[in-house]
């Protein structure tokens, strides 16, 4: 099972074919993530492009527990020299407390465990 990051999802809606047969996997998306995706949507695009891709996802879409996020700070704070966004730290930590597999583009992940790195 695949958990797709905002870079992913921003290079599917771009019809980005390295990326678009993520839509035929199986996948999921944590709603932090489809958050941060509808803000992106919302400033490249428009309101209605953004409710599109919300309503296309929202059956693939997570809550995450308070423990995740957490553990997502304590992640995000002992990589600081990376930069990583809150929202991509979220993803990752609940990839990896399930097992799932991480996918992104961005690349301070591209050597991580549980990562699937496609470049652009």
């Amino acid at each position: 099972m695949y958990c797709l990051d905002t870079y992913a999802l921003v290079e599917i809606a771009n019809g980005n074919p390295k990326f678009s047969f993520l839509m035929k996997e199986d996948f999921i998306i944590t709603n932090t993530t489809l958050a941060e995706f509808y803000r992106i949507l919302l400033r490249d695009k428009d309101k209605e492009e953004a409710e599109y891709w919300v309503e296309k996802l929202s059956n693939f879409t997570v809550n995450i527990t308070k423990e995740i996020m957490l553990k997502a700070q304590e992640f995000r704070f002992a990589n600081k020299k990376k930069d990583l966004s809150f929202f991509d730290c979220v993803g990752y930590i609940f990839s990896k407390e399930n097992n799932y597999t991480f996918v992104t583009g961005d690349k301070e992940f591209r050597d991580l465990e549980n990562v699937k790195f496609i470049q652009k």
